[in-house]
């Protein structure tokens, strides 16, 4: 199916939009999600003067097959503001139209003229019935939609501690508001996939996960009364996070986003900015732990996130110079898998890694570098886990909480070289954290990334080289300061 879409200019030029939902299609309009393709084509006046209008010329340029739409009974009026265009809201919002076999005509849109200008558009939008209108309009307020006609939110209990109302309202990670008294109300945190508990004393609305709500809890259910804000494009400068899901394959070259991504960090540095590291266990594994360690020293990491293995591992090197038994420099280490059990004995008997480190048992390592500069340590365990080094919280849900509230105010995060970890801190990030995703696997790359989808770098490479060339410009960079 082909839809067209035109937009009249001031001065007789047409802006037509058009979009192919055939299986033929040769581009999708955003990763993972195909086969649909978006075409454009931009006429004046003065232009294809051998075809009576810009219709016309339009298919012709194409050479393709429109079939027209009709519209059916339904109808809710949409508007979308801020910056469309730059952000890709609109594709996005047409897009979505489209995959729910809805119908829309585009009653006014404005473009903005200059680069820090919004862009609005209306958007009529029909579909064949009321549940599919309303799945619609679900959709499209997470990109940012607000219906013209508002309302106040609509609520019900939450009938047992931990349970939900049936039709409850699932969050995204963006800036959202609830309409309540006539007046809106920001839910905090912004937090992936959770529900809205709705405070009418207080008038204050909160995301809440199933163990945060209890019976009687007024919950925010359908989408009535709620708007979305999606996180912008920045109109004063360009840097490398300004790419619409950037992913750079294996194959690529990668030195001068590292060099930007360096500036980046000096910048954050200087600014005050919270840097937080999810570490895998690969980074000790590879070598590259001692990089990790110079970007510790030179104050670029305030907060590390790993889990059990990855902490035993890097006491291990530090105490026996391997990990899981292995030694980078050796084809065989004497010891082999003891040597990881000895370690965790070493900082259990110790009382834990701080502990170790003031009686200098540990004089080396990721560890030692973050007791030593300061560094937040938050350790989580898995079910495999030896041990667990003390100070690894081994709950989940009490995890949960406290990787929440130590990334509440970080402003960078860097995922390296572990997929599980990178994901579960990934969906707990507010949607303005720029964030760098480095793994080998480029499947992992490309999960971690969408979940930022405005803000987020991913290096499909071995993280050992990547650490080399970040901390070798970092310190260069200082010494020539």
């Amino acid at each position: 199916m082909v839809v067209r879409v035109f937009f009249a200019g001031r001065r007789g030029g047409r802006f037509g939009f058009r979009f192919r939902t055939c299986p033929s299609a040769r581009c999708a309009l955003r990763l993972g999600e195909g086969p649909r393709a978006l075409g454009f084509s931009i006429s004046e006046e003065k232009l294809n003067h051998g075809i009576g209008n810009c219709e016309q010329a339009f298919l012709h340029n194409w050479r393709g097959h429109s079939d027209r739409l009709s519209f059916t009974n339904g109808f809710g009026n949409d508007r979308v503001t801020r910056a469309i265009i730059d952000s890709l809201i609109l594709p996005k919002v047409l897009d979505q139209i489209l995959t729910h076999g809805a119908n829309f005509k585009i009653g006014e849109i404005k473009i903005g003229e200059r680069r820090a200008d919004q862009s609005f558009a209306r958007i009529e939008v029909s579909a064949e019935t009321s549940e599919a209108l309303d799945e619609l309009m679900l959709r499209l307020r997470q990109h940012g939609a607000e219906v013209i006609e508002r309302a106040n939110v609509q609520l019900a209990s939450a009938p047992a501690d931990g349970v939900f109302p049936s039709d409850f309202y699932v969050t995204t990670n963006q800036q959202t508001f609830v309409r309540f008294g006539g007046k809106e109300i920001e839910v905090r945190p912004a937090m992936l996939n959770s529900a809205i508990a709705l405070d009418r004393k207080k008038e204050s609305a909160r995301a809440v996960k199933f163990f945060d709500v209890t019976k009687g809890d007024e919950i925010v259910v359908g989408h009535q009364g709620i708007r979305v804000v999606p996180v912008q494009r920045s109109t004063t400068r360009t840097d490398i996070f300004q790419f619409i899901n950037t992913i750079v394959d294996a194959d690529e070259p990668k030195s001068a986003i590292i060099r930007e991504l360096g500036e980046e960090l000096r910048r954050a540095h200087t600014a005050k900015g919270k840097i937080a590291i999810v570490a895998g266990p690969a980074i000790v594994r590879t070598g590259a732990d001692h990089h990790l360690v110079r970007l510790i020293e030179g104050d670029y990491v305030n907060r590390l996130f790993a889990g059990n293995s990855f902490a035993a591992y890097d006491v291990e090197r530090a105490l026996f110079g391997t990990s899981l038994g292995m030694n980078p420099d050796l084809a065989f280490a004497r010891g082999g898998h003891e040597n990881h059990l000895r370690a965790i004995n070493t900082i259990r008997e110790a009382g834990g890694i701080s502990a170790a480190v003031r009686q200098k048992l540990l004089t080396r390592g990721v560890m030692h570098a973050c007791v030593r500069h300061d560094v937040d340590i938050v350790l989580t365990g898995a079910i495999r886990d030896e041990g667990p080094i003390p100070g690894v919280t081994t709950d989940v849900i009490e995890a949960q909480k406290v990787m929440r509230q130590k990334l509440a105010d970080v402003t960078h995060v860097m995922l390296l070289a572990t997929v599980q970890h990178s994901l579960a801190v990934a969906s707990m990030l507010a949607p303005t954290v720029k964030t760098v995703c480095v793994d080998i696997d480029p499947t992992a790359v490309e999960r971690a990334v969408e979940h930022q989808p405005l803000q987020a770098i991913g290096l499909v490479t071995d993280v050992e080289p990547f650490l080399q060339e970040l901390a070798d410009y970092l310190t260069e960079s200082r010494i020539r300061e």
